[in-house]
């Protein structure tokens, strides 16, 4: 069942006093917030010990909506805002400065042991649409199809839905999980499973990427978009970042935070 993922290592991150005091709180996408982002507050705690971090990751909905309520410095998100998120913003006097901090691919996967290998674009959304619910439909064996999604607040939930699904609904059957390493374990123990990760999650075991459309997700593809399913992801602040929120954002986009970028499995920016 999904579960709150707050992101604490010990001596390391530390609970945000009132008003940020001595505290970076940072909310949001779990695409980010999982691996990420608090691999880039430990290398920026190296060289600035003082930073403390409290690293919340729930979904790309809660990163913006703490950015309108005032309750984080930076919100993690995979999509960009949304209209109404922007109203809600603007009657609150906050204004939304985006900081894209890597590129990411959501992949489509199965289990290893299925053997299909390839999918069309249409066939993917029919997929998770619910049209097609046998395997054998789409060249696979015969076996009733599980589809593993995202929950509701995810950014990659809503990416994925424009993306791949022309915003029509998921399947009625579908299960929401509250992030990606649960989605990739679902379908690496469940044969007939399909869903989808971030670019830094295909290598979890059990699991193999689809080719879409003849295009397989490798980092030029993404950088390029090439690949269908390729996507920015973003650090939001009110306004232009300052103090050391703005520290945090400069060192995700410098040379070192986009090398640890590409190693957690990103496609560097730069």
């Amino acid at each position: 069942m999904p579960f709150k993922s707050v992101l604490v290592l010990p001596a390391l991150f530390a609970l945000a006093l009132p008003a940020f005091a001595g505290s970076l709180v940072i909310k949001g996408s779990d695409t980010l917030g999982a691996k990420l982002v608090p691999q880039l507050a430990e290398a920026f705690k190296a060289k600035h010990p003082e930073t403390t971090f409290n690293i919340s990751a729930e979904g790309s909905a809660t990163g913006i909506a703490a950015i309108i309520d005032g309750t984080a410095q930076i919100g993690m998100s995979s999509r960009k805002v949304e209209p109404t998120e922007e109203a809600a913003a603007q009657a609150k006097g906050v204004k939304f400065s985006p900081t894209v901090v890597a590129h990411d691919g959501i992949a489509v996967i199965v289990n290893e042991k299925n053997p299909v290998t390839k999918l069309t674009k249409k066939q993917v959304e029919k997929l998770f649409t619910g049209d097609v619910t046998d395997w054998s439909a789409v060249g696979g064996n015969a076996g009733a199809i599980s589809i593993y999604t995202r929950n509701t607040s995810s950014g990659t939930f809503k990416d994925f839905k424009t993306m791949a699904m022309k915003k029509r609904d998921y399947a009625a059957s579908s299960q929401k999980m509250a992030g990606n390493e649960q989605i990739a374990a679902e379908v690496g123990k469940n044969v007939n499973g399909i869903g989808y990760v971030g670019l830094a999650y295909t290598k979890a075991p059990g699991v193999k990427v689809v080719v879409i459309e003849g295009t397989e997700l490798t980092d030029e593809n993404v950088r390029t978009g090439k690949y269908p399913y390729s996507r920015e992801t973003y650090l939001y602040t009110n306004g232009a970042p300052t103090g050391e929120a703005k520290s945090f954002i400069d060192f995700a986009v410098s040379e070192e935070g986009q090398k640890i970028a590409a190693q957690v499995g990103f496609v560097p920016v730069k």
